[in-house]
Parts: C-alpha cells; structure tokens; sequence
C-alpha cells in the first residue's frame, strides 16, 4: 500500500537555479492564468456605475485634457498629425506599459494571501498582469482605429508605413520590458515597502521624459537628443508613431538597444523574483 500511496505524492521544492523558468509548468496551470485574467478584468470596475465604460471614457477623458492643455495652451506641435490621434496613441501606449509596470510590480505583495494557501507558478502573476493590461489597450486601440477612419474618410493625409505589420513585435517588447521592470521591483518591495511609492514617483515623472506628449523632432537639443533616446521606451513609442500616423523616428539601431537593454532585464528580474519566492513569505 505504502508504495502506491508514494506514487501520488507530490514535492513541492523551491528551484536552486536562478534563471530557471519552466514553460511546461506554466502551461500546466493555463486555466489558473485564465481565470486570473478573468477575474482582473471582471473586478476592474466592479460596483461601478459607468462599469466597462470607463475603459473607453478613462482615455477620452485624457485626450481632451491633453488637446487643451498641451495642444491649445502650451501649443506643443504634433508632427503635423491631428492632435487626437497624436494624444490617444501615446496615452494608450504609455499607459498600457505603466500599468503592466505597476501591475507587476505589486505580484507578490498583492498576492500574498493566495500564495500561502495554494501553489501554482508565481511567474504567472506577472504574466496575468501583463495579459489583462493587454485586454484594456486592445478596448483603447480600437478607439484609436475609430477616430483614425474618420480623419481618413474626412480627408486628412495619413501614411501607414510598412512597420505596421511589427506593431505586435513592438507591443510584445514593451510588455516583456515592464515585465523585467516590475519583477525586479516586486522582489524588492518584498522587504523595502517604500520602493512601491518610488515606482510610483517614477512612473508619473518618466512620461515627461518620453515622446507621449510631444514628438521627439522637437528635441532639438543633440545630448538632451540623446538622453532621451536612450529612455528604453522611446525608441519603441517613436517605431509605433511611425508605424502607424507615418510621423516619428524608426531606427533599427535604437530598437536592437531597447531589446538589449529589455533581455537584460528580465535576466535581472527573473534573478531577483526566484530568489525571492523561496522565503517571500516570510516578509510580506
């Protein structure tokens, strides 16, 4: 009896290799990630009055404000572009890459609970941050798709270029970047609480230093150029404005630096964030 009884056990120990990611078990826990998902986007506005809605209001909301102030007070140039296009772009973009950073960033601490009672991959909550961040930018692109027909058929001259069909790729490394991002300051703020008002800090001043509310053209200034270029975000945003409203900076050489510096940090993060499930539990 004692050997079949063996047979159904099951150990559960933590993984010595700190670069390990196991694929097959994360594929074993798909319907966990469904759920998750599920459930992120479900209670996102639960017991809201306006509910789903603020998911189309949140970034209309945003572009007016950003029309009036940047556009009709500051008088910040667009590239030529409409300046609805031009905001909604670059709010849907910055923002799906600051709440995945913020979303990730918070896995272990905002989990805990579910962590001490069940195991399953603590790599799929980032992942589930991620996928749910990626359900709301889809509602806001069609947005996006919506205003950009009715330039089109209004006749304002819009140019697509052939990049377009990297736009996937060019989402996928914003998403892997914020994941690199958030995992290293989820395992951080495991024992520092206060790194989490940080993050925050930085998130709401970074934008300022990121083509979303003005193009890069009008960085005329060769080193400020320059600094703000090697912001690993705006070579990303620069390919998807030129992608996708014809205006903006595409340059291979400034992607291949935001995909190196994004491999460096999810080595980085994925580092910090196995070390750190071991004995989490301990600190949260």
């Amino acid at each position: 009896m004692s050997n079949k009884a063996d047979k159904w056990d099951l150990q559960i120990t933590p993984c010595d290799r700190l670069l390990a990611f196991d694929w097959r078990e994360v594929w074993r826990y798909r319907d966990m990630f469904a759920l998750f998902v599920e459930r992120n986007f479900r209670t996102a506005y639960k017991q809201t009055i306006l509910g789903p809605l603020w998911f189309i209001i949140t970034p209309v909301l945003s572009v007016i404000v950003y029309v009036a102030v940047f556009g009709g007070i500051a008088n910040i140039p667009t590239d030529g572009l409409p300046p609805i296009l031009f905001y909604l772009l670059g709010i849907s973009v910055w923002g799906y890459f600051s709440s995945c950073v913020s979303a990730t960033s918070n896995s272990f601490v905002t989990n805990a609970d579910i962590f001490g009672k069940v195991y399953f991959p603590r790599i799929i909550m980032p992942l589930v941050a991620v996928t749910t961040n990626l359900l709301t930018f889809a509602i806001q692109l069609a947005i996006f798709a919506a205003f950009y027909i009715y330039y089109a058929a209004t006749g304002t001259e819009l140019i697509i270029h052939w990049q377009i069909v990297l736009f996937p790729l060019f989402i996928i490394l914003l998403a892997l970047m914020a994941v690199g991002f958030g995992m290293i300051f989820s395992s951080l703020t495991t024992k520092y609480r206060d790194l989490q008002v940080m993050l925050t800090k930085i998130i709401s001043l970074w934008v300022y230093v990121t083509p979303v509310i003005y193009p890069l053209s009008l960085v005329t200034n060769p080193k400020l150029h320059l600094a703000m270029s090697l912001n690993p975000v705006t070579p990303v945003m620069e390919a998807i404005k030129y992608s996708l409203l014809g205006q903006g900076q595409f340059s291979w050489l400034w992607l291949g630096y935001s995909a190196a510096f994004t491999l460096l940090l999810l080595i980085i993060g994925l580092m910090l964030f196995n070390k750190v499930q071991k004995s989490f539990m301990d600190t949260v």
